[in-house]
This record gives C-alpha cells, structure tokens and sequence, in this order.
C-alpha cells in the first residue's frame, strides 16, 4: 500500500470549507452577543429598565466565566477531550442561555418581583446572557483551536481574520438590524428570537463540521503510520503554570483585555451616544455604529495576510491600539457633533478593530504550543472576561450618577438623555493602556526571540 503522504488540510478547499462552517457558528453567537446594544432605549421605554440595570445586564456576559471560572474549566476540556466534544457543548451552552434570556424578556410573568435586589426580568435575562457567555466564549476558544489545527504553517491569521471577519458580520447585523426589527414587530423580544433560531442552525452547522475533524484525524494518522514519529504529550494540570508564568503572554492577555474593553462596550452603548450626541433618529441610530464591523469584514482578512506575509505583528498591533485611542477621545470632545463626523470616528475605529485582532490572535501560538493553546486561550478570554463585565456596568453606573441631562419626549414617550463625555474618557484611557502593554510586548518578543515581527507562513520543504 502506498504511504499516504498529505493531510486533509493540505486541500485549500477542505481548510476553508471547515472555516466556514465553525465560522458561521460564530457568526449566530456575536449576532446574540450585541442584539441587545441598539434596544437601550426600548428597554427603558417599554421594560422601565434603567441604565444601571442595562449595564447590570449587559455585565451578566461574563459572570461564570470569571468567578465559576467555567471558560478556564471549558479550555481544560478542549485540551483533553478535543475539539468535537467541546464546540457540541459549548453551541448547545448558546442555544439554552438565548432561550432563557428570550423568555425573561418576552414574558409578563416576572412583572413585578424582585429577585436578588433587582427586577425578576432582568436578573432571569441576565442569567440568561451568562449561560450564553459561557457558550460563546468557549466556542470561540474551541473555534480558534480549529483553526490552527487547519492552517497552522499556511495562512493561519489570514484564516483567523476571516473567522473574525464572517463573525463580526453578526455583530454589524445586530447593531443594524436589531432596533427594526423590535419596532416593526412592536416588540423588544423579536429580535432574540431570531438570534435563537440562529444558534440552533450554529449548533447543526458545528455538528456537521465534526465529520470533517474526524477525517484530518484520521489523515494524520495514516500519514504518520510506519514514521518515526513522538507522541504528543498530554495536557497537564501543570501547563496552567506554564503559561501564566510567561511573560509575553500575559502581554496579549492584558492588550486584549483593554483592545477589547475600550470597542465591545463601546458598542453596547454606542446606538445611544448617536442618539444622545449626535440628535440621530432612533430608528436609524444603530447603524452608524453597525458600519464599525463591516469594515472590519474585509480589512482584518487584508492585515491578517500582511501579517502572514510579511509579519511586523506586535506593530500591527500598537497602531491599532493608537487608532482607537485617538478616536474614543475625538468621542469625548464636546465638538463636531454631526452625525457625519460619527460615522469617521467610526470608520476609522474599524480600521482599528481591525489592525489589532489580525495580530494578536495568530501570534499566540508563536508563544504557546499547540497542545496548551485551549488553555491558552482560555485563560486569555477569562482575563478578557473580566473587562467585558465590569466595564459596561461601570458605564451603567457613571451615566445614571454624573452624565444624566434631562429628559426629552418623543412621540408622547418620555426617555432620559445623557451627556457621553466622561464615558469617552474612560474609554480613550483603556485605549491609552493598550498602546503601552503594545510596546511591552514588541520588547518582550525581542528578547525571547518568539517571532511576532516575522511572517506565518513557512516556505514549504
């Protein structure tokens, strides 16, 4: 018998059909993540939700995955179980946390009550989003795993960008479509269950992308039958330390954790600071906001395959950090207040958006091996976790104490207006940290030699 001497993954065509199907999975779980972002208002109108129970809720994203620390109990399974097993569970995670969060907002049967010092809907709807967050944060991890697994010496961050890329489409849909939806169909729930719909054709689309891993399974060991080849060591408890003793790493955790702190709270409030600052009509508020990730759609790819080409990723990364920087503190200026001038800030914000993921993603496996990268990820989506909870209750907060303005009535509706300044600040300074732990990690990756100035992909022997 001939030896078999190509993996499924060697197939361009085979690589990129299993991006796409565990890409479209993700793609359902970021349209969930953000739906709620443009229906602040409709919450306070037609929910009586204030912005500290919006910013509670939103908070909800990452509760067990920080304090149970069930994302880092998730990684550990990726690790020794695989990634079959994990992105099944963490999909089916999605779908039951979408279905509890739809049915606190849509049903009247928690008017009324209180559960643990706050309103019975939004506690269920946070618990709700928790579950979710839970799902969504491992499926990322386990997402990320997949791809390295295909693309690993190829076109690795070119893969990660479109991964990124088809996922952040959810996100602009969301921030777009969301806010019609709910008025057209005269309710706030409308859009959550179309996100739930979604997440069971996500939860199919993974299943279907099992068969595909089974096979590069067994490719890998056809080819290595009769090689001489070491087995791979197993993931131990041990590899915890490993990693969190290693300095580079924790670099990218704190840069992502401060990269992401200063634009996905951003956006949870954004479609009220087009409203609040801007004087942009509700109905269309959550677009200008929208345009952020459908710029990201095609530039993360397009830096993504410089990064792979050419390299320079720890500078990829402080540029994009500047670029968003700069734009959270022209938010802050109590000038240029034209919708026009918004949608810039915006564009160049994507550009931004764009710049630092394409980097940061594809050059944690430049200081992790492959066997600890579940983990990996894991302990930096838990660190990033941890920003993506406290800071949009922190905004919550800030804007019912120091930021509220008055009131305006629009259609016979009364709603609360703010002034979005002090939360800017807030942001540009998140911003300011990122560009710092940036330089870090250029310095860092001199002195270790790790290879994030170079390109990914290896010339092939």
């Amino acid at each position: 018998m001939a030896e078999i001497k190509t993996l499924i993954s060697d197939s361009k065509a085979a690589r990129w059909t299993a991006l796409v199907v565990v890409a479209f999975t993700m793609f359902a779980g970021y349209y969930l993540a953000d739906v709620m972002a443009p229906l602040k208002g409709l919450l306070e109108n037609e929910l009586s939700w204030s912005s500290s129970e919006y910013g509670f809720f939103t908070s909800a994203y990452g509760w067990f995955n920080v304090f149970l620390f069930f994302l880092i109990i998730g990684g550990i399974i990726l690790d020794k179980m695989g990634v079959r097993f994990t992105g099944l569970g963490a999909a089916a995670v999605m779908v039951l946390g979408t279905a509890i969060k739809y049915w606190a907002i849509s049903t009247s049967s928690l008017d009324g009550q209180m559960l643990f010092g706050w309103k019975a809907q939004v506690m269920v709807a946070a618990l709700g989003f928790a579950i979710f967050g839970v799902g969504v944060e491992v499926a990322g991890i386990t997402v990320s795993k997949v791809i390295v697994k295909w693309f690993k010496g190829r076109e690795l961050a070119l893969a990660m960008g479109l991964q990124l890329s088809i996922a952040r489409l959810g996100t602009a849909l969301a921030l777009s479509t969301s806010l019609p939806v709910a008025l057209n169909f005269g309710t706030v729930s409308a859009p959550i269950l179309f996100c739930l719909i979604m997440l069971c054709i996500g939860l199919i689309a993974f299943f279907v992308y099992t068969f595909m891993d089974k096979k590069l399974d067994a490719s890998i060991v056809a080819k290595n039958i009769g090689m001489d080849v070491e087995p791979e060591i197993e993931f131990q408890m041990k590899d915890i330390w490993f990693i969190i003793k290693n300095k580079g790493w924790w670099y990218i955790a704190i840069l992502c954790v401060l990269f992401y702190s200063a634009v996905f709270p951003f956006l949870k409030y954004a479609t009220d600071l087009m409203i609040n600052k801007f004087s942009v009509d509700a109905y269309w508020a959550g677009v200008i906001p929208g345009l952020l990730p459908f710029g990201t759609i095609l530039l993360t790819p397009i830096f993504g395959t410089i990064y792979d080409r050419k390299g320079k990723g720890a500078t990829i990364m402080i540029i994009g950090s500047f670029l968003i920087t700069m734009v959270h503190l022209l938010f802050s200026v109590p000038l240029f207040n034209h919708w026009i001038f918004a949608i810039i800030l915006v564009l160049v914000l994507g550009i931004g958006f764009s710049l630092v993921p394409s980097a940061m993603w594809p050059s944690v496996p430049k200081i992790i091996p492959e066997r600890q990268l579940g983990t990996a990820f894991a302990l930096i989506f838990w660190v990033q976790n941890w920003g993506l909870m406290g800071v949009p209750l922190l905004i919550g907060w800030v804007l019912d104490t120091y930021c509220i303005t008055g009131t305006v009535v629009t259609n016979g509706v009364t709603s609360t207006t703010y002034d979005y300044t002090i939360p800017m600040m807030i942001f540009t300074g998140f911003g300011l940290l990122a560009i710092l732990f940036g330089f870090l990690l250029k310095i860092e990756d001199k002195k270790k030699g790790y290879g994030l100035q170079s390109p990914n992909i290896q010339k092939q022997l």
